[in-house]
């Protein structure tokens, strides 16, 4: 169902926003009912436990290294930042968001130790897991085209290979507009909107009215060529932003994460079902780098909302 298949992307990069308690009692009253972290904050930790919040928490990049040269290194991770919370209802580790260049030889090391850790501790439900960026896809149209760029295939092999056989989801930051502000004159805003009338790409049987669907689907395809044909893509970032670049105004934002939620209950062309989605972000974060970054926001830090939005 809807509800199930979204949730909101908790970051923390500004100097101004709620005490997590409140932030955990915002995600209960506007029904909100998963929880992206980007690391296992202490005090996010303790107020979600027991509230029947999904989370999903992340390894941060700065500790990869750490986390695949040990197997005790992880195992302590896990002690510290998942088994001190049993009342936390965990649904993957993410371990590293969009890591790039030479730290992707950690990653798969690392993945493979925190699932051992978590399996060793009885955990072994809670999936392991990475973030990859849109980015890694070389080819994402059409989308029975779609492939990684040659820099990535190389380290998403092995990724791919590890979640086919931990039965783990593969975690990708889709962002339509990041992909049509880098070049609007190649598409119609309209297409990365959700707002386009009829199929904009025609892929075989398949017909294609938003970017969205596109990138999803070209993933799907990419990670079919590294033996990952049964591994579930999660959206794990999606969103549009209020302000500070182009087309980035709340009514804008709106229509795309109104239509976002609303969507992706159903699935994309050839993935029918619901598509597990992170919508970025909870807050406006005031220490990110200033322009549109500061600005994906579905509330304030006063708690606000910047535009109306219904989960």
């Amino acid at each position: 169902t809807r509800v199930e298949s979204i949730g909101v992307c908790y970051g923390m990069s500004a100097n101004n926003l709620p005490a997590a308690s409140t932030v955990v009692s915002m995600f209960k009253s506007n029904g909100i009912n998963s929880m992206r972290l980007y690391a296992p904050d202490q005090a996010a930790l303790q107020a979600v436990g027991g509230t029947g919040v999904n989370v999903v928490v992340g390894a941060p990049n700065d500790v990869l290294s750490n986390l695949a040269a040990s197997p005790a290194a992880a195992a302590s991770w896990v002690r510290s930042n998942i088994q001190a919370y049993p009342k936390v209802s965990f649904r993957y580790v993410c371990v590293g968001n969009e890591v790039a260049g030479g730290a992707t030889q950690n990653l798969v090391p690392a993945m493979k130790n925190v699932q051992g850790a978590l399996a060793s501790a009885g955990l072994g439900h809670i999936k392991v897991t990475t973030s990859v960026s849109q980015a890694i896809l070389g080819v994402y149209s059409p989308p029975s085209a779609g492939s990684f760029t040659g820099e990535a295939d190389a380290f998403m092999g092995p990724v791919v290979q590890f979640l086919a056989r931990t039965g783990a989801p593969l975690m990708a930051n889709i962002y339509p507009y990041l992909a049509w502000a880098y070049n609007p004159s190649a598409m119609d805003m309209s297409y990365a909107l959700f707002t386009a009338s009829g199929t904009v790409v025609q892929d075989g049987s398949y017909g294609y009215q938003n970017l969205f669907d596109t990138t999803v689907d070209a993933f799907y395809t990419a990670m079919a060529k590294h033996g990952g044909s049964n591994v579930k893509l999660v959206v794990s970032e999606s969103g549009w932003p209020s302000g500070g670049g182009t087309a980035a105004t709340p009514a804008n934002a709106r229509i795309y994460n109104q239509y976002l939620i609303n969507h992706v209950g159903r699935g994309t062309p050839r993935h029918p079902g619901a598509i597990e989605t992170y919508v970025f972000s909870m807050f406006n974060e005031n220490q990110k780098d200033s322009g549109v970054e500061q600005n994906w926001g579905l509330f304030y830090p006063n708690m606000q909302h910047v535009y109306p939005i219904s989960f």
